[in-house]
């Protein structure tokens, strides 16, 4: 079965807004007030909390080290999870495409670096999980992306077919992804990264979801 698999943040919806002030609560707790900006550091944002605190400390210009990253991390987590949609957008034309490729036969899947947990919850807020036909976040498996046995997981728990697949990116680590799995990559370029993806060398990049139909019925039928 021909399988859309699709990452989460940066890809499907604009996260950065909530991610930032989850990171700025990690600055709060220690006294600094606000560190980071939206949309200055979104595409900081969507590589995730580390890269957030780690930007943050650098821009405090303070000496830190991984043990204030690692000490920050569970205060950044209990404040995301408390506000994790309260600026989340969906790209345009996110849910529109998401159906039309089901009615067109298409299973379609989800695999993130968000922690399990939080990318369900988020799904949910945004009234976005019941469509998909698998979630796979950090933790359902002991690796992340890269490396592909998460994204294989998640094609077949969709109950798909991993040589008929096609992932559905945004950054170096999704095209990494789709190398090691043996598959293409479609990479958005309206997401902060922009066109830079085209450097990364996808088969295919889109600047709007109006135009994914027909980059997946060409890679994979």
């Amino acid at each position: 079965m021909r399988t859309v698999v699709f990452d989460l943040d940066g890809t499907l919806a604009d996260t950065s807004g909530d991610l930032l002030d989850a990171a700025n609560a990690v600055f709060r707790a220690a006294g600094h007030g606000d560190v980071l900006e939206y949309p200055r550091d979104a595409g900081t944002a969507l590589r995730g909390g580390r890269a957030m605190m780690t930007l943050g400390y650098e821009r405090l210009g303070i000496t830190f080290t991984q043990d204030d990253i690692d000490a920050g991390y569970p205060i950044l987590l209990e404040a995301y999870d408390k506000q994790i949609a309260d600026k989340t957008t969906l790209y345009d034309g996110a849910r529109a495409v998401v159906t039309r490729l089901k009615l067109a036969g298409y299973k379609v899947a989800v695999c993130t670096n968000k922690p399990i947990t939080l990318a369900e919850k988020l799904l949910k807020e945004i009234d976005f999980y019941d469509v998909f036909d698998a979630v796979v976040g950090a933790k359902t498996l002991p690796v992340s992306k890269p490396d592909p046995a998460p994204y294989i997981l998640a094609v077949e728990q969709a109950g798909g077919d991993v040589a008929q697949s096609v992932l559905i990116g945004d950054t170096a680590t999704d095209r990494k992804t789709s190398t090691a799995a043996g598959v293409p990559s479609i990479l958005v370029t309206f997401s902060p990264a922009g066109n830079s993806v085209q450097e990364l060398f996808p088969e295919e990049t889109i600047d709007h979801f109006d135009h994914l139909d027909a980059a997946v019925a060409k890679l994979i039928g």
